[in-house]
């Protein structure tokens, strides 16, 4: 199964980040920001005398809304915590939103062989990375092998053309990972509803570009350095026309004695993936799909992660730990993205 998606390349400059609105120019940038997800979004765009923003934001936060309203594993009254609770034998109509990222995170799962896989939910629990709250330490054994046998995509019963989806029994859905970039495509089709075709949106680490600035200039962005002590810049790409995810394990983490241990689950395993790989972007169509396949290498790790991104011809980077130092191994379609030096 091919997951490869065309891109169309930009040239990259650095830039500050600052944004204001272009004076004296008929294109003004605007944004409007807020919270969501436990995190922040914001919605940056190019607007004319004739763009019609009246009543935007609320607009925006209604696709939001209705992301959480579906989707969300802290909220116990989502459509995917009602399938969560329900009984074994028990099926629910889902809406067409969450329909459509079922049905990506299913590719998802049968494309990685199961690295990436929607029912990871008890593991992520047990570890104290979902709304169950944090934990200091792992878990006792006898309770991970206790969640991994909850774990496997393949109990889903999925009807498509009814779109009801059967409890096969303590099957519990997480779609975190891949809910957020779907949340991020959301919000650039209410900016395209509104005739606006130039902009940047963003939730956490996934984004959705198209266009350019006012007076031409790209949109720069930023891959950060993965260090847990600071916040600097890696490298800068000018992506145009395309969505972009970044999954990171150097900030969500605990440690136990002297291991550390991430957010992301490998789901064949049951424990945290390895520390080596700290970083993965992704560039593709959708930030859906982007938000996934960067977790999805992050969970196959750096090798059998970067082996995966070649063979779907991917447009990855991987940051990977040796030793005090970083080290990139990037696809040859990201490889088109960098700063091209002067001869």
């Amino acid at each position: 199964m091919s997951l490869v998606r065309t891109h169309r390349l930009a040239g990259v400059l650095l830039a500050g980040a600052l944004l204001l609105g272009a004076c004296g120019q008929a294109d003004q940038l605007q944004e409007i920001s807020g919270q969501t997800m436990g995190t922040t979004w914001s919605a940056q765009f190019v607007v004319t005398a004739d763009t019609d923003t009246d009543g935007l934001r609320e607009d925006l936060e209604a696709a939001l809304e209705t992301v959480n309203a579906q989707m969300s594993t802290y909220r116990e009254d989502s459509h995917l915590s009602r399938f969560n609770q329900s009984a074994a034998g028990e099926s629910l109509e889902l809406p067409p939103e969450f329909t459509v990222v079922l049905m990506a995170a299913l590719e998802l799962a049968e494309a990685t062989d199961g690295a990436f896989d929607p029912t990871v939910g008890p593991l992520v629990n047990l570890w104290g990375f979902g709304p169950d709250g944090r934990r200091t330490e792992a878990p006792p054994e006898e309770e991970l092998e206790a969640a991994r046998e909850r774990v496997g995509w393949q109990q889903l019963e999925f009807d498509m053309n009814t779109r009801r989806l059967t409890q096969p029994g303590e099957v519990y859905l997480d779609l975190s990972s891949i809910a957020k970039g779907f949340a991020a495509d959301q919000l650039a089709e209410v900016l395209e509803g509104r005739g606006i075709d130039r902009y940047l949106v963003g939730i956490g680490g996934d984004m959705r570009i198209r266009g350019d600035k006012p007076g031409g200039a790209p949109w720069r962005i930023a891959i950060e350095r993965p260090d847990p002590g600071a916040r600097d810049i890696h490298t800068v790409i000018e992506p145009v026309d395309v969505a972009m995810a970044t999954s990171g394990s150097y900030r969500n983490f605990f440690v136990d004695g002297e291991q550390e241990y991430s957010h992301t689950i490998d789901p064949h395993t049951g424990r945290p993936v390895p520390q080596d790989l700290v970083s993965v972007t992704v560039l593709h169509d959708n930030a859906k799909m982007a938000d996934g396949l960067a977790t999805a290498i992050t969970a196959l790790g750096a090798e059998a992660g970067y082996r995966f991104a070649r063979e779907q011809g991917l447009t990855a980077l991987l940051l990977v730990r040796d030793n005090d130092d970083v080290r990139e191994r990037m696809t040859p379609e990201f490889a088109a993205y960098l700063p091209q030096e002067d001869d």
